[in-house]
């Protein structure tokens, strides 16, 4: 519908329509509206007018600084207003300014009707763009207050429960009640808690005590920040409460142990990963956020663009062949590998994953977990993985010479196999494997591909300023892009003066400058003059001159690209890539 309205104003031609609905349909798993903002074919302001204009209902002229009364939010029940996906803007005298990010949802309208019927009062609808609405949504809870009140209800009942005894060193201090208190309190604190990652996108939350404090910390786009400081005298509580969930001995504190649970949150299912380390100070506790919205992601998303994408996509067509992410923990290999196989996850196929520990659940894919403790690990997996007819094998690592045999000769036999790999780039894993005791013979018939990345934090989209770049970075991008092949320079303008972006700060961004992290790339494909290498004197200085030979993008180029663009800074690209 929209893009179709996009063709009748002229915005875009025909055949770029059918284009876009053809890639939408076929390539893209999101909504409409995503799509385009994604493509940047419109932006925020302009798909809501033509919203507008479709569904004749005016656009909302607030912005995220709006702060909606506590009054008027209350006319709405947060439960209703996720559900209807209305919430109430503003109260003059008996006029009601309800907003919506879903004009079609005639139920809301239903629901509005009948509010005003019960409070007399005249409702007014606006249209909301879906991440302004999620923003107001947020305005129903604040961590701190809710946390709080739960905390008030905690000390009624530890009135009415008795004194905490306190404990030596080696022993969580108050890990002993002399009475059991409500559990309520509890329960509500570790959910909200859990809200409120989510809710804030962080991808680990750290559950840790000190002397007279209970720390919570969450790690948001790769940094720990504290959120909260809760009284010590919870600790054992909270921690029996998430021990209890994961279906952990709640009596043992003397060794980590791990585990899992799910939950619903914002009619959204989240996996959480459990984690817990006896300390000094009593237990500490780490648990994974794993929201499949956030980690299943695709290609573009995810940071592949031009050259490299191109490379991607052409080996994962072949039918057979190993396929090879490597960089440093933390550099998002697994969530590539994801993406990859969520793009080769088809009813034709039999997908099969040996993983430690399984991250995402993905549907039509059969993944295991692999479970050293009981001798069932990655190379005994492969094993019995070979034996289940499979089409294509992820294996989460490369750990030994045993596993990098296995892989190999899995590819050599017909498999798409995905696995990653410690190396510091990609021309590193050509002779890494070799150290493994990969014969090289073997290598140019098997590696189809190698992928190294790391994340940089991307720029907020809100509030980033685009600048002149200084003489010094403008010296540098010229020079680092100077050989870029030909096919990568689309789109980009390396005529004087180069604008870069640079990082500002905004209420979007908790006044950082920076939201989110995106992939930054290089990709070594096997061609005939590698393999030649390969066979002849596997040194990384040849395999260098031959990738420059290939036109591989580096990870550093990559990164100036990403820059001039405005997703990354011209900084970040520098500090993640000064290590090459």
């Amino acid at each position: 519908m929209l893009i179709q309205k996009l063709v009748e104003k002229n915005k875009i031609t025909a055949n770029e329509g059918e284009q876009l609905e053809k890639e939408l349909k076929e390539d893209y798993k999101g909504s409409e509206e995503d799509f385009l903002l994604f493509k940047r074919i419109i932006d925020e302001k302009e798909l809501n007018d033509i919203k507008s204009e479709i569904f004749n209902i005016p656009v909302f002229p607030g912005d995220e600084t709006l702060e909606i009364p506590n009054e008027t939010l209350a006319l709405i029940p947060e439960e209703s207003a996720r559900f209807y996906k209305i919430v109430p803007l503003s109260l003059e005298g008996s006029n009601l300014k309800v907003g919506t990010a879903d004009p079609q949802n005639f139920k809301a309208k239903e629901a509005l009707n009948f509010l005003g019927r019960q409070h007399n009062l005249s409702g007014e609808m606006y249209l909301l763009s879906p991440r302004l609405f999620e923003e107001y949504l947020k305005q129903y809870s604040n961590l701190k207050e809710e946390v709080n009140k739960a905390l008030s209800q905690l000390e009624t009942e530890l009135d009415k429960s008795g004194d905490i005894e306190i404990f030596g060193e080696g022993q969580a201090p108050s890990s002993k009640i002399e009475k059991p208190i409500d559990e309520a309190p509890i329960i509500k604190m570790v959910g909200v808690i859990l809200r409120h990652a989510v809710e804030g996108k962080a991808s680990d939350i750290h559950i840790e005590p000190e002397e007279k404090q209970l720390r919570v910390r969450f790690r948001m786009d790769g940094t720990l920040y504290s959120s909260l400081f809760l009284p010590i005298h919870t600790h054992p509580s909270i921690i029996a409460r998430i021990k209890i969930l994961s279906n952990l001995r709640i009596d043992e504190t003397r060794i980590p142990q791990d585990g899992r649970f799910s939950a619903k949150i914002n009619e959204k299912e989240i996996d959480f990963r459990v984690s817990t380390l006896p300390t000094k100070l009593g237990e500490k506790l780490v648990i994974r956020v794993l929201d499949p919205t956030e980690g299943l992601r695709t290609y573009q998303e995810i940071g592949l663009i031009n050259t490299n994408l191109d490379l991607i996509r052409e080996a994962v067509e072949k039918p057979f062949g190993l396929i090879l992410a490597t960089g440093p923990t933390g550099s998002g290999k697994t969530t590539t590998l994801y993406s990859i196989l969520q793009e080769l996850n088809k009813p034709e196929y039999n997908v099969i994953t040996l993983e430690d520990p399984i991250e995402y659940f993905i549907k039509g894919v059969n993944q295991s977990q692999i479970r050293p403790e009981i001798g069932y690990d990655f190379s005994n997996g492969l094993r019995h993985v070979v034996r289940q007819d499979p089409d294509i094998i992820m294996v989460g690592e490369v750990r030994d010479e045993e596993s990098a045999s296995l892989v190999t000769h899995a590819a050599l036999t017909g498999h798409v196999v995905l696995s990653t790999l410690h190396t510091n780039n990609a021309i590193g894993v050509v002779p890494r494997l070799i150290d493994m005791k990969i014969k090289p013979f073997l290598l140019p018939a098997t590696l189809n591909i190698a992928l190294a990345q790391r994340l940089a934090h991307r720029l907020c989209p809100y509030c980033k300023e685009k600048v002149k770049a200084t003489k010094e970075f403008e010296k540098l991008i010229l020079k680092e892009l100077s050989d870029l092949p030909e096919k990568a320079r689309t789109g980009l303008n390396l005529a004087p003066p180069l604008y870069v972006y640079k990082p500002v700060g905004c209420p979007k961004c908790n006044m950082k400058g920076e939201k989110g992290r995106l992939g930054i790339f290089e990709i070594l494909k096997m061609t005939p003059e590698l393999e030649a290498i390969i066979i002849e004197e596997p040194t990384e200085q040849r395999i260098t001159v031959e990738a420059k030979r290939q036109g591989m993008v580096s990870m550093r180029q990559d990164g100036l690209i990403k820059a001039l663009s405005g997703e990354v800074s011209v900084e970040e690209v520098l500090r993640i890539s000064e290590e090459f």
